[in-house]
């Protein structure tokens, strides 16, 4: 029997609601004058190498960049063209900002590529905007993921025009792949199974259906040619590691913040979502966006934790392969979809909320831990040791905090990344060792099955040549060396200075054991 109300607009199915959606979607990075994501104040400091190293000499003498194509660049070729206009900070906080909206706007309009009209559970998948990957500060991954739903949405809608869709994507593969390499893969893993579900729900048998759908992604395949063209890894290798129980914990993290109960339980009922929504004879789902979600949770299996030089690779894809399927379930009457609608845009509004008071915590504890850099002199060289914890549900934000000493105070500090192939940020110090990036400054407590050498270690073997400055975060303080004076403090900072020494290097007591 039809439905009565089968062809009514309801209020979650209307434009205002999709662009209070979209903008809410803002409001947890409106407040911190930086947005504390775990990475994002390095990359605060490569935006502003990257923009002033041609005319500052202190930066030039401690950064070279070298600028070429990379899989990697998405938010800073949005960033340095406003770096002159708004300083690095500022300028990173206006392009981030613009991420949760733009993924939110992607599921969205994925939901209505597929089905017609957004789903009523769809509300429910708009907090994973603030999943795990965009916490830690993977902001050129983020960009290029909301990207990559945008333009699922317009290869979907395209899909009875091949030829002109083929055409249109050649630059738009080349765009998600500048953005970031593993967006411009999840991308043509979800385009290959959204024409899956096509081309079977045509009637075309499997063999056929296969061979059409990755001849129809050939048009994605562009960006090879710049990879193979250059260094993936540095070395040549793949680099690839597997951490099989890892993927357990980031389904349990797809919402990890800061309070863990709280946390488990909003990624427990996401999951639970899911599972009802392909099991229960009241819900159904959209079949394309199940088969793009299909083909992404075999990839997710079959994904290492590190490849090509990047880690958490496989952690990237889980928000993304939930959110496509929670945008996918559709009621089967009417009836039920309103109260659907209802819980998800509550829940969604209850995570914005917590997410928003989250932040300013953040940001506040961020900004005290930073504030020692005023009292660095400019172009100084600082050895960074920042607490690495393990064993914590509270996202770690002060592991790249000192990265915005290099956009205040133009200073050298260990936290930078500098990998071959990943970056295009070097340093011009290679007598600093092992101390010469990240992950270098992180002194990991104890109990994490990390080896790595602690802060002992470090005071006893950083080159004195170097390192004008040392800057402890959230660590207790050290048996220091000879030296080694303290300076200023700023709630987790503590800041010392080295004295100059012509031997480089003084001897100090053997560690202890």
């Amino acid at each position: 029997m039809n439905d009565p109300r089968a062809g009514e607009v309801r209020w979650w199915e209307q434009r205002w609601f999709a662009l209070a959606a979209i903008l809410l979607s803002a409001v947890p990075l409106l407040w911190p004058a930086v947005p504390p994501l775990t990475d994002l104040p390095g990359h605060i400091g490569r935006y502003h190498v990257a923009a002033h190293l041609a005319d500052s000499t202190l930066l030039r003498q401690h950064w070279a960049y070298r600028w070429r194509l990379i899989g990697n660049l998405g938010v800073d070729l949005a960033v340095l063209p406003l770096v002159p206009l708004f300083g690095a900070a500022l300028a990173a906080k206006l392009v981030v900002l613009t991420i949760p909206p733009l993924t939110v706007a992607g599921l969205i309009l994925v939901s209505r590529a597929a089905g017609g009209r957004l789903a009523p559970a769809a509300p429910f998948a708009f907090p994973l905007a603030y999943s795990f990957p965009f916490q830690f500060g993977f902001v050129n991954f983020a960009l290029s993921a909301a990207l990559a739903l945008l333009a699922l949405a317009l290869w979907m809608r395209m899909r009875r025009v091949v030829a002109a869709r083929a055409l249109l994507f050649v630059p738009i593969a080349l765009l998600l792949w500048t953005a970031h390499c593993f967006g411009w893969a999840m991308f043509c893993l979800l385009a290959f199974g959204t024409d899956l579900a096509a081309l079977r729900e045509d009637g075309r048998g499997w063999g056929e259906t296969i061979l059409r759908a990755g001849l129809r992604c050939l048009s994605l395949a562009g960006p090879l040619v710049p990879m193979l063209a250059g260094d993936a890894s540095g070395d040549g290798s793949l680099g690839a590691s597997w951490e099989w129980l890892a993927k357990l914990q980031w389904l349990a993290s797809l919402l990890r913040e800061q309070w863990q109960g709280y946390d488990l339980v909003c990624a427990v009922l996401l999951l639970a979502l899911v599972w009802l929504g392909a099991r229960s004879t009241a819900l159904r789902l959209d079949r394309p966006l199940a088969w793009a979600a299909a083909i992404g949770a075999i990839a997710w299996l079959a994904l290492p934790y590190r490849l090509l030089g990047g880690a958490y690779v496989d952690m990237r894809m889980t928000p993304y392969v939930v959110a496509l399927l929670i945008v996918a379930i559709r009621t089967r009457t009417a009836r039920l979809a309103g109260p659907l609608a209802f819980a998800g845009t509550l829940f969604f509004l209850l995570r914005l909320a917590t997410t928003t008071w989250v932040f300013l915590g953040a940001a506040a504890a961020q900004e005290q831990a930073a504030a020692v850099a005023a009292r660095i002199p400019r172009g100084a060289a600082v050895l960074v040791a920042v607490r690495e914890p393990c064993k914590t549900w509270r996202v770690a934000r002060l592991s790249h905090v000192a990265g915005l000493a290099i956009a205040r105070r133009d200073v050298f500090e260990n936290g930078e990344w500098t990998l071959a192939g990943q970056q295009l940020l070097r340093d011009r110090h290679p007598q600093a060792g092992a101390y010469r990036a990240d992950p270098s400054q992180m002194i990991y407590d104890a109990g994490c099955s990390v080896d790595a050498p602690g802060l002992p270690a470090m005071l006893q073997r950083f080159d004195r040549g170097t390192f004008a400055y040392l800057w402890t975060i959230d660590l207790p303080t050290p048996r220091l060396p000879p030296d080694v004076v303290p300076v200023a403090r700023s709630g987790p900072s503590m800041l010392y200075r080295v004295a100059p020494n012509p031997d480089k290097r003084l001897p100090y007591p053997p560690l202890a054991h």
